[in-house]
């Protein structure tokens, strides 16, 4: 069983995203490994672009608050090796087809392999142009995570069959961000989604209070939780901490009782 499969083993996922040097290098490690003490099952690592097309200004900022810090695709991955040595769970990076390209997919794949990083998340990645990074991650064993969308339904059995890691459920229409209520027929998708699926599905996009994550994990295999998060880091800066422990305990816990 490997570490993503493992995640969700007798249990719904709690998975939470944080940008990679946002607002430093040594505060977003230690944010991080705040989020993992508070329960949290998967670990998100944005790598900063600086046009992130499917976020909405949380992350946004996020991104530009990490870029004019300095950070770059190399120091992300010095920061998921650093939170490795630390934590068997699962860590996945979120980030745009561009990066990974100008980097190099074998090089990217490899060094993703090398350092203990378990999948990609490129929400700029169509499914049907999939094939071109796929194989060579799979060479290195690394997943690269689908997402399906309130708009994908037509597409749902070509997606979920040949999905690896976990499938990522998009809860909303629009960009990332925290929402008040999360309106999609998420049950409709979900039935859908189980005849078909060979990985579990984590709902994310949106979810923001404990009440919205136990009714999402009610629906689903998990949680994902990243601009209520984010939000924490541009609030409290390099003392978002212990902020995020709390905020997060509270969130695995919902999740974890379903």
């Amino acid at each position: 069983m490997n570490r993503i499969e493992n995640a969700f083993k007798n249990k719904k996922a709690f998975i939470g995203f944080l940008t990679a040097g946002d607002p430093t290098f040594d505060s977003s490690f230690e944010n991080i490994m705040a989020a993992i003490k508070a329960g949290a099952d998967m670990i998100e690592i944005g790598i900063p672009f600086s046009d992130p097309i499917a976020e909405g200004v949380v992350i946004q900022g996020a991104d530009l608050r990490a870029l004019q810090a300095g950070m770059t695709t190399d120091l992300a991955f010095e920061l998921a090796q650093k939170v490795r040595r630390e934590t068997d769970i699962p860590l996945v990076f979120m980030t745009y087809l561009n990066p990974v390209f100008k980097y190099g997919y074998d090089r990217f794949f490899a060094r993703c392999k090398e350092i203990g990083v378990d999948g990609l998340i490129c929400p700029d990645m169509p499914f049907e142009e999939k094939s071109e990074a796929d194989e060579i991650a799979k060479k290195h064993g690394i997943s690269i995570i689908s997402m399906i969308a309130p708009t994908s339904e037509a597409r749902i059995k070509s997606i979920a069959e040949s999905a690896d890691g976990f499938l990522y459920i998009v809860s909303s229409m629009g960009v990332t961000g925290v929402r008040s209520e999360i309106k999609t027929d998420l049950a409709s998708i979900m039935e859908s989604v189980k005849k078909y699926k060979k990985v579990p599905a984590a709902i994310g996009f949106g979810v923001s209070t404990p009440e919205q994550a136990e009714k999402m994990a009610a629906l689903s295999d998990g949680v994902i939780v990243g601009s209520a998060i984010v939000r924490i880091v541009e609030k409290y800066g390099e003392k978002a901490a212990p902020e995020i422990y709390n905020y997060v305990k509270s969130m695995t816990d919902a999740v974890h009782k379903i």
